[in-house]
């Protein structure tokens, strides 16, 4: 006997906690990989593979996936995502070579694409006024508490490479089992087959609010990638401190702090926020780049603390704009192609850390990425002109 499907807040709120799980999952092995390193003696290279492994895999997934719920319905997309996101977890929990570390990031950024463009396009139609300020927020705090509990476990528990994931599979199974109660929001249609040629699509309704959202995205992203890639490792030289924890800290103060401020600004204007986004994330990553020189503990998390309300506020801008210009039957195709974007600013700087650092050493690959990150922010503050300009221009 099937049991009645969720109520409409229930379900939004297990789609929420679903994106959650989704990125906390994605950042739990970034910690880990100093001990991965111990154990196998993997060289640095082999660790910039592991990350572009799943940055292609990902992106592969919202270009070929991505569009999937808006012809399957958003449901199963998202159970299947959920399964595949559990199949990661059982290597990650088994793995005891890098071939097997390689294959659990590649499966995991597979799944993490599928369920990025279903379960925010879920959750646009579901709750639309909220839609904006969910998908922003739940990733945000899914990288921190990620991340930090990952870190923590590390250096406390047990099985530092074992516990993390048993926990977060038991998390996301039972999520998944409750999902199969989730009401459908999507009309089933057909063109499932055809909309999985790679493709970046982006509605003609929507290229205007995308192309003026673009820049602060982008700046966002690009941001997370730097301070992702590079965070832990000067957190520990900056501090001094060699534990896991304080890159995890580090992690969970730049995406709190994100979170908390699109929270309360929320209600803002989106012109406004991308303006103090802007802000945000050029005073943030020149104060992190002046604490690193100065070897400032303090200096360092209120410079990663202004760079994340400078990445939670820019991306929860951009995804507003974005969002409110789609149709439902358009919103699967849109986020794919938003997160495409988001991902691809993320993965190129995090990338080039890897090299630059091997090839001119980690404060000044960071002085030379975090530069270009600035740039980005300066960028996508002028980039807030151009709708005012529009809007003066004769018709």
């Amino acid at each position: 006997m099937s049991r009645a499907p969720l109520s409409a807040n229930a379900g939004t709120a297990l789609r929420a906690g679903l994106l959650f799980t989704f990125m906390a999952a994605s950042s739990v092995p970034t910690p880990l990989y100093a001990l991965y390193r111990e154990l196998w003696h993997f060289s640095p290279a082999t660790l910039t593979l592991v990350f572009a492994v799943y940055a292609a895999s990902l992106l592969a997934s919202l270009l070929t996936l991505g569009s999937l719920s808006d012809y399957l319905g958003r449901r199963p997309v998202i159970l299947g995502a959920v399964f595949f996101e559990l199949l990661s977890l059982l290597l990650f929990l088994f793995a005891g070579s890098v071939p097997m570390l390689v294959a659990a990031r590649l499966l995991q950024g597979a799944a993490t694409g599928v369920a990025l463009s279903a379960l925010g396009a879920a959750i646009g139609d579901s709750d639309r006024q909220h839609a904006p300020i969910i998908n922003s927020v739940a990733p945000l705090a899914g990288l921190g508490i990620g991340a930090l509990s990952s870190s923590v476990l590390a250096a406390a528990g047990p099985w530092p490479t074992h516990t993390v994931y048993a926990l977060v599979f038991v998390a996301l199974a039972w999520q998944g089992w409750a999902a199969r109660q989730l009401p459908e929001t999507a009309r089933p249609r057909p063109g499932a087959l055809a909309s999985m040629r790679p493709r970046v699509a982006v509605p003609a309704s929507v290229r205007r609010a995308f192309l003026l959202a673009a820049p602060i995205d982008v700046a966002a992203w690009a941001l997370g990638g730097f301070l992702l890639s590079l965070g832990p490792t000067l957190a520990r030289q900056v501090t001094g401190v060699q534990s896991p924890v304080i890159g995890g800290l580090m992690l969970a103060t730049l995406t709190s702090a994100g979170a908390v401020a699109s929270l309360l600004l929320r209600e803002r204007p989106a012109s406004l926020l991308m303006r103090t986004g802007g802000i945000g994330l050029v005073a943030g990553v020149a104060l992190v780049l002046e604490a690193t020189a100065l070897a400032s503990t303090p200096l360092f998390f209120i410079g990663t603390a202004v760079a994340g309300v400078g990445f939670g506020v820019g991306f929860l801008a951009a995804l507003r704009s974005v969002l409110g210009a789609a149709a439902p039957e358009q919103r699967a195709t849109v986020m794919a192609a938003f997160f495409v974007l988001s991902y691809c600013a993320f993965s190129l700087p995090a990338l080039g850390a890897g090299y630059a650092a091997g090839l001119i050493g980690l404060k000044a690959a960071a002085q030379l990425l975090g530069s270009a990150v600035m740039a980005l922010g300066v960028v996508a503050l002028l980039g807030t002109l151009l709708p005012a300009t529009a809007a003066r221009a004769p018709g």
